[in-house]
């Protein structure tokens, strides 16, 4: 007996997106230059509902147009085979692309290092789409199920739509020791470690960005506007949603969060986030670069890549650290048992953790 189980873009539709990244592969749209790399821009930037806009009002340009049914297509079909596993098709992008992810939590170097890195391979970062290139796209996150929402769903759909946009965008790009490299800032990229592992291919190259909690809450409440008055935590942009979220996750009651301390907060959000490195398969791969933050460590880096790809003589952007440890002494103590934490589950999983570099709380 055999069963038919038949799915529409009713119950599963395009993403906006997918669609907004089509509205400008063909044209409809003017792809604008970037900010994304931009390591010193503070202010908050929420352009999701302008995205979703946007995609609403132009959508039929794309589904009218043959070459946009033609990528959705495409999409559908490689959703399709990560739902059933069809090895073949996703074995395909493995042998014609190298990703190299770059991962850490917010505010960790990690668009530095991106952005440094398609300079390195000759092209002009300004002009990357933010979804090639930087935070949110493809999905994942803690498992979410509610009305009209299945998160691992969501995940391999954002995935296969993804992938659709890396071979429109790099598909003809130039391969280094045979294949086209595929930079991304995969920050979700822990949440679901052995998915990105698998899918993206065994040689797939993890970055792993660690900042000392101290100083990458003192970054994200300066990009979120300032310490809150109270020190209570508060939710203002997308990267203490994320914390809330995290935190919540765990078991949290949401109403007591509000009441959190905001470096309390911060400190369970840091802690979970690392775990989740060590323990969702990132670590089964190890073709894994960890780099404590740090002016020289980064800049160094960047420039071993960029001579990897044939640049002789690199010339890295400056990376700009400033010295915050003495701003929330207190912190400081109150962070380092989660660090030592973090630093034996990775010394047991087989991440180097460099203590002493991450203490050094830049």
């Amino acid at each position: 007996m055999g069963v038919e189980i038949k799915l529409t873009d009713n119950e599963l539709p395009v993403s906006p997106v997918f669609i907004n990244f089509l509205l400008r592969t063909l044209g409809f749209l003017p792809f604008n230059e970037v900010e994304w790399g931009d390591q010193l821009q503070e202010g908050l930037k929420s352009d999701q509902q302008g995205m979703v806009e946007e995609a609403v009002i132009h959508a039929e340009k794309v589904l009218n147009d043959e070459r946009g049914k033609k990528y959705i297509a495409r999409a559908y079909q490689i959703f399709v085979a990560l739902l059933t596993g069809d090895t073949s098709l996703i074995t395909e992008f493995q042998l014609k692309y190298h990703f190299i992810n770059v991962i850490g939590v917010p505010r960790n170097g990690g668009s530095y290092i991106t952005k440094e890195i398609y300079r390195g391979l000759g092209y002009d970062p300004n002009l990357v789409p933010n979804v090639i290139a930087h935070d949110g796209f493809p999905e994942a996150g803690p498992f979410m199920f509610e009305k009209g929402v299945n998160s691992w769903t969501n995940s391999l759909q954002t995935m296969a739509e993804y992938l659709t946009m890396v071979d429109i965008y790099f598909g003809s790009k130039k391969p280094y020791l045979g294949k086209i490299i595929v930079p991304k800032k995969l920050t979700k990229g822990t949440y679901a470690g052995g998915f990105f592992h698998r899918v993206l291919g065994e040689s797939v190259e993890h970055i792993l960005t660690v900042r000392h909690p101290v100083t990458s809450c003192i970054s994200t409440y300066e990009k979120s506007g300032g310490f809150p008055e109270g020190g209570k935590f508060a939710v203002r942009g997308n990267i203490e949603e994320w914390v809330r979220r995290d935190i919540a996750y765990t078991g949290l009651d949401p109403s007591d969060i509000a009441d959190m301390d905001y470096f309390d907060a911060y400190l369970t959000y840091w802690e979970q986030y690392h775990t989740y490195v060590a323990t969702t398969g990132l670590s089964a791969n190890k073709n894994v670069v960890v780099v404590p933050y740090g002016r020289e460590r980064l800049m160094n880096l960047v420039s071993d890549y960029c001579r990897k790809f044939g640049v002789q003589n690199p010339q890295p952007e400056e990376f700009k650290v400033f010295n915050n440890r003495e701003r929330h002494p207190d912190w400081i103590v109150r962070a380092e048992p989660t660090v030592r934490r973090i630093h034996q589950l990775w010394e047991r999983v087989g991440l180097k953790f460099d203590l002493d570099e991450v203490m050094e709380a830049w």
